[in-house]
């Protein structure tokens, strides 16, 4: 997200992880991992996308080198998918807020292929808890959410319409009569 627009989000200082995302069977050459980039780099190959065809995806140009970089889109589920075990629930709220631009119709192809049910549920209530706009330009009904509860958060909040349990200090809205009584 670096690339677009979101370098503010960047940890300053040493020790910290910058996670690479790639496909299945990526591997990063030798001298990327051998050269000293100041940071710790972990390759993740989540298989988050069912179908892995680009969806998301763009080259960018660095110099003599080209990048395949993950769109903002793409980026954001990829970030997601790190939540609770990595990363933060505040830090994903904080970056779903600066998401305001985002394209209905890459949402659509990347959420319908997105094999993690933990990582669309999560999204959709980020979107819908930061009240974008472009989140009623979805077709959710050509989404799979599953079914059953997901406990992201111990002792969090249960959100009944994506059945889903965040900390309490993510929910903006006033309980509904059947939250509060499933939080019991």
């Amino acid at each position: 997200m670096l690339l677009k627009g979101q370098g503010h989000f960047i940890p300053q200082g040493k020790g910290w992880v910058l996670s690479l995302f790639g496909e299945s069977k990526a591997k990063l050459p030798a001298w990327f991992r051998k050269y000293d980039w100041g940071v710790n780099l972990k390759l993740l190959t989540p298989n988050l996308l069912q179908v892995d065809s680009g969806h998301g995806l763009s080259t960018h140009e660095m110099g003599a080198f080209n990048v395949l970089v993950s769109a903002p889109e793409r980026a954001m589920l990829e970030f997601l998918s790190l939540v609770p075990q990595v990363e933060s629930f505040e830090e994903a709220k904080l970056l779903m807020e600066g998401l305001t631009t985002l394209r209905p119709k890459m949402l659509q192809q990347l959420l319908t292929c997105c094999s993690s049910i933990k990582v669309k549920r999560l999204f959709l209530f980020l979107a819908e808890e930061c009240n974008h706009p472009w989140l009623k330009k979805l077709d959710l009904s050509q989404v799979s959410l599953g079914s059953g509860k997901r406990v992201i958060e111990k002792g969090g909040v249960l959100n009944v319409k994506y059945g889903i349990t965040v900390p309490r200090s993510m929910v903006s809205y006033q309980l509904s009569d059947q939250e509060k009584e499933s939080n019991r």
